[in-house]
């Protein structure tokens, strides 16, 4: 009656949302705040079960108590409303760019990077944290194995000073178990670094270890809602995925490469006794890109990809694609030796047959000239038997006129 706002709390009751199971009743609002123990992990949610003459949210929302205060996340109000960014950026390795065509991938995307264990996952993600901090942009980088000195100590044998990013304050490196808490937690939590620390770029590696949490549905939700958070606010995303089996290619582990705008597969090829390391982009939607197998190393300058090498049945790596190069050099030494040789006979047969020609030649002119000579000569024979014949035919006319005188 006198317009003041109430606010009551009471303890829940056995079947009833209160004690006396009356004060639900008369509220305009009530909020039911939960705190439920899933596999030794404490998770507390939020529920308006009614507000008089409002339209609001039914479903469980998980929510943080923390250092900034009371944080809620409506994890169902996010939608299929991204914007689409034509930028494109540079994943930090100039032969993984040219396999995106050259120009790297649209900024804002989401891009797995999945692979065995010991296939360079976090080198390759360390990768794109440095490209961004260098082009000025800050990246949030959340890691659920390695603490953040074991991170930057590592990444420096593949001569990347990862300090130096964090020391200007664009790279933050942050270290948690899975365990730590529920999923819900660990999304809110992440809602909360993405809104203090303001990042253009974020790396979770692995995303795997969130199945020691919870089932593989749950983890799946809950990687959907961080991901669509995450466009929703533009940044791009890198997530690293831990594979067991190295023939399943069509999934991840959590089953989220279909939410995936670029998938990079990570593989070890075993031949010839020895374990290398090659890679291929597996899906970039919107991207013409390469579909070849690249063999990589991994040296003081960084990740090196490597032209690739096919051979009559495989892709050859290592040592066996050594081998079949020095095979291949001498087999193409030894053609071009044979073609020397065979060019070398078909010259010398082409001289001798000219030689033969020449013979020939000299040999018909020779002809033609005697030929000529007794022509001439027989011309002349005949030349003078007609003359011989007219001066006997004038002899016997003169010898018939001394007989008629």
């Amino acid at each position: 009656d006198r317009g003041i706002t109430a606010i009551v709390t009471g303890e829940r009751g056995d079947g009833s949302l209160t004690r006396h199971g009356l004060e639900e009743y008369v509220a305009d609002c009530v909020i039911l705040l939960d705190h439920r123990i899933v596999e030794q992990v404490s998770t507390r949610r939020l529920r308006v079960v009614k507000y008089r003459g409002s339209v609001h949210g039914t479903n469980e929302y998980p929510f943080l108590i923390g250092t900034t205060g009371f944080s809620v996340l409506p994890i169902t109000s996010l939608g299929l409303q991204h914007r689409a960014s034509r930028e494109r950026i540079s994943t930090g390795i100039a032969g993984l760019d040219e396999m995106f065509g050259g120009r790297g991938v649209y900024r804002g995307s989401s891009i797995l990077i999945s692979g065995m264990a010991g296939t360079a996952k976090t080198t390759f993600a360390a990768h794109f944290s440095a490209a961004a901090c260098s082009r000025g942009e800050r990246v949030l980088y959340v890691a659920s194995e390695e603490s953040p000195d074991h991170i930057v100590r590592n990444m420096g044998s593949v001569g990347l000073d990862l300090r130096r990013w964090q020391d200007k304050g664009l790279l933050q490196l942050k270290s948690e178990r899975p365990t730590l808490c529920g999923l819900e937690m660990h999304l809110v939590g992440l809602h909360q670094a993405v809104r203090d620390f303001q990042p253009q770029v974020v790396v979770y590696d692995p995303i795997t270890n969130f199945t020691s949490v919870g089932a593989s549905a749950e983890v799946k939700a809950m990687l959907t809602r961080l991901i669509d958070y995450l466009k929703a606010q533009g940044i791009t995303a890198v997530f690293t995925s831990l594979t067991s089996d190295a023939t399943a290619e069509a999934q991840s582990e959590v089953g989220i490469s279909s939410l995936m705008d670029a998938w990079i597969q990570l593989r070890n090829l075993e031949c010839s006794g020895e374990r290398n390391r090659a890679l291929y982009v597996l899906k970039a939607r919107g991207i013409p890109h390469s579909k070849q197998i690249r063999e990589f190393i991994l040296s003081a300058e960084g990740i090196g990809l490597i032209a690739p090498y096919v051979g009559m049945a495989a892709v050859l790596t290592g040592s066996a694609r050594l081998a079949q190069e020095a095979a291949d050099r001498a087999s193409r030494a030894q053609i071009s030796s044979e073609v020397v040789a065979r060019k070398a006979a078909l010259q010398a047969r082409q001289r001798e047959l000219e030689a033969q020609i020449e013979a020939l030649q000299a040999r018909l002119a020779a002809e033609n000239e005697e030929a000529m000579r007794e022509i001439r000569m027989l011309e002349s024979r005949q030349e003078q038997m007609g003359c011989n014949d007219v001066a006997m035919s004038r002899a016997r006319n003169l010898e018939k006129e001394l007989v008629h005188s």
